[in-house]
C-alpha cells in the first residue's frame, strides 16, 4: 500500500500565501493533489500543513487526510524530512495501514504530469532502490561553465578532471533536482536523516516540467506555461 504525502506550510517569504494562491483558476496545492489522484497509486492523499486553511482547501480538492504539523516543523530553518515522516506517522496512525512506499510531491511543482510520478515509482520497484529523486538536465556544468570563487577572490571550475572539457557536451551529465517527486521505500524514509543514501536513483523529467515556484517571477512562469498547455 503506498501512501502520498504534500507538505504545505502556511508561511511564504518568496510568495505571500503561495500554496493557496491561485493559478490557472485554483489554488496551488489542488494541482499537486489531482495528480496524484489521477497516478492511481495510493490509497490515501494527505496533506501536511501548519495552516487549517490550507488543509481545509486541502480537502475540498480531494485529499483524503489532513495532518496538522506541529510548529516547530513549519518554521522557515526546519528541515522537510521530519515533516514527512511525522505526516506518514500520523496517517498510520489515523488508518491503522502499514505502508510499502511513500512518495513525496512538493506543492510547488505544478508542471509535473501523472506519469511522471508512476514513473518514479516504478523505478524505484525496477532498480530496487532505496529512494528516488527526480531532475532535469543542468543548465551549466560544474566541469565546463560552473565556477566558484575561493577565499582569495579567485575564480575556478567548481569541478576540474584531468583532462579539462573543451566542450559542454563532452562533460559528464549533470541534473538539477527539481524538488518534484520524491519516492522512498518506508524503512529507507524513517532510517535515514539524508536524501542522498547509497542506493539513491534518478528520474529524468524534462525542463519543462520541473520549474519549482519559489518567487513571484516562478509563479508568473508558471501560470504562462499552463495557459499555453491548456491552448496546445
Amino acid at each position: 500500500m503506498n501512501l502520498c504525502t504534500i507538505c504545505a506550510r502556511g508561511g511564504s517569504k518568496g510568495v505571500k500565501n503561495k500554496n493557496l494562491r491561485n493559478l490557472a483558476g485554483q489554488p496551488l496545492i489542488a494541482y499537486s493533489i489531482q495528480q496524484a489522484k489521477k497516478s492511481g497509486l495510493f490509497r490515501y492523499v494527505a496533506v501536511s500543513s501548519d495552516s487549517q486553511v490550507i488543509l481545509d482547501t486541502a480537502k475540498q480538492y480531494g485529499a483524503d487526510l489532513s495532518i496538522l504539523r506541529p510548529e516547530e516543523m513549519a518554521t522557515d530553518t526546519a528541515a522537510k524530512l521530519p515533516a514527512i515522516r511525522h505526516c506518514v506517522t500520523e496517517a498510520e496512525r489515523q488508518t491503522g495501514a502499514a505502508f510499502d512506499a511513500v512518495v513525496d510531491l512538493d506543492a510547488t511543482s505544478p508542471l509535473r504530469f501523472p506519469e511522471d510520478i508512476v514513473g518514479a515509482f516504478e523505478l524505484l520497484q525496477t532498480r530496487q532502490a532505496s529512494n528516488v529523486i527526480t531532475g532535469a538536465p543542468a543548465r551549466r556544468s560544474p566541469y565546463f561553465n560552473l565556477v566558484e570563487v575561493d577565499v582569495n577572490g579567485v575564480v575556478h571550475l567548481s569541478k576540474r578532471l584531468e583532462k579539462p572539457v573543451v566542450r559542454r557536451q563532452d562533460a559528464p551529465k549533470c541534473y538539477d533536482m527539481n524538488a518534484s517527486v520524491y519516492v522512498w521505500r518506508r524503512q529507507s524514509l524513517m532510517e535515514n536523516e539524508a536524501i542522498f543514501q547509497p542506493g539513491t536513483v534518478l528520474y529524468e523529467m524534462p525542463e519543462e516540467r520541473s520549474i519549482d515556484i519559489d518567487s513571484v517571477l516562478d509563479f508568473d512562469i508558471v501560470e504562462y506555461l499552463m495557459k499555453r498547455r491548456a491552448e496546445s
